[in-house]
């Protein structure tokens, strides 16, 4: 949805929404990057302390120095040869190992284009990235990032570094949000026009939108004129190999009602896999009043929205099945966040490392 028009208006659909200003300018996106960063810095130093680290643990332990030992010790630490040499017990000490590799899976669906308010979910997904971008950058691990669009898709390779994270930060903040010339009409060619065409009820493929589930159901006739979504295209495949085991694979998506992707199970066994959603106030619920008319680019059309038992319903159905299938992808409650485009994006992010910590402590 790009705009909203009067009740009894037949305005032509408006122009995609542009990107906006800290999105679409270089300079802005290092100042936002910068502002970002402050933010993440204070928070590390100030409330997260120890639970990113606790959350994010790395691949196991190695050996760090030898000490005296101390009663209570573990006597399998005991280092035979230092201890007859020197004449009394010394022990090996072993730290954790830290490096971790994070990969971001950024599904840039033309969805995340909607925003009732004055931010869409696309701005706020790519906050949250950043945000754990630059958790990453302050912790000294390997950062990388997979952008997906109907278009294609652009891999990074994980970085170390500062200046490398912010740079790779920088570049997928900068990128322009997928064309949504596709629902006006205009012909889709290529491999993913041959993808099966979604219907407008809630949990279509391209990303199934609320508010054009919430709509009339169209008449199959109305089925048939429809144009074909297509869908965005991550290398799963790829993504298998991208990175060493036990790194961590964070899919940040608008996650429509859908299948698990193929080699799904494959990517969950090899990785620590969490899914990162942002919702808009309508994706939770309706908003109640009078007739609104909405223009719904995915569909190319404008929709009328007038609160009906029926739409309210339909809404509420599609609600149900896309979080179900939300949980289906990451059962475990400590994998997967959703956050409202009203929330602050970094409290959430503390609010889920503090979660994953004490459910590690009590385990």
């Amino acid at each position: 949805m790009a705009g909203v028009a009067d009740p009894g208006c037949n305005p032509p659909p408006p122009p995609p929404l542009p990107a906006s200003p800290a999105i679409a300018n270089p300079q802005s996106q290092l100042a936002l990057l910068r502002r970002l960063e402050w933010r993440v810095r204070h928070a590390v130093a100030n409330v997260l302390s120890g639970e990113y680290r606790s959350a994010f643990r790395g691949r196991g332990m190695e050996f760090d120095q030898v000490v005296k030992y101390e009663f209570g010790d573990d006597v399998r630490d005991i280092d035979w040869n230092v201890t007859a040499r020197l004449g009394e017990p010394y022990r090996k000490k072993f730290v954790e190992e830290r490096e971790v590799t994070l990969l971001l899976v950024f599904e840039d669906a033309p969805s995340l284009q909607f925003g009732s308010s004055a931010l869409s979910k696309r701005e706020a997904l790519l906050e949250l990235a950043g945000l754990v971008m630059l958790l990453g950058a302050v912790n000294r691990d390997r950062v990388g990032y997979v952008h997906a669009t109907p278009q294609g898709y652009q891999v990074k390779e994980a970085v170390r570094g500062r200046g490398q994270i912010l740079h790779a930060a920088s570049t997928l903040l900068g990128a322009p949000p997928p064309p949504l010339d596709f629902g006006s009409g205009i012909a889709v060619t290529g491999t993913n026009a041959e993808m099966p065409k979604p219907p407008i009820l809630p949990g279509h493929e391209s990303g199934g939108d609320p508010i054009t589930a919430a709509a009339k159901t169209p008449s199959p006739r109305a089925r048939q004129s429809e144009i074909r979504y297509p869908r965005c295209e991550i290398p799963w495949r790829l993504l298998a190999r991208a990175a060493p085991k036990h790194s961590i694979l964070i899919w940040l998506s608008d996650f429509p009602p859908r299948d698990a992707p193929d080699g799904w199970s494959v990517l969950q066994r090899r990785y620590q896999t969490m899914g990162f959603r942002v919702d808009d106030p309508w994706d939770r619920v309706l908003p109640p009043g009078e007739m609104i008319t909405a223009y719904d680019p995915l569909a190319g059309r404008l929709v009328n929205l007038d609160g009906s038992a029926g739409q309210r319903a339909a809404h509420a159905e599609w609600v149900g099945r896309r979080n179900g299938g939300f949980r289906a992808l990451f059962p475990d409650s400590l994998s997967r966040l959703a956050v409202g485009t009203e929330e602050p994006r970094l409290d959430a992010l503390v609010r889920f490392f503090h979660a994953r910590m004490r459910s590690r402590s009590r385990g």
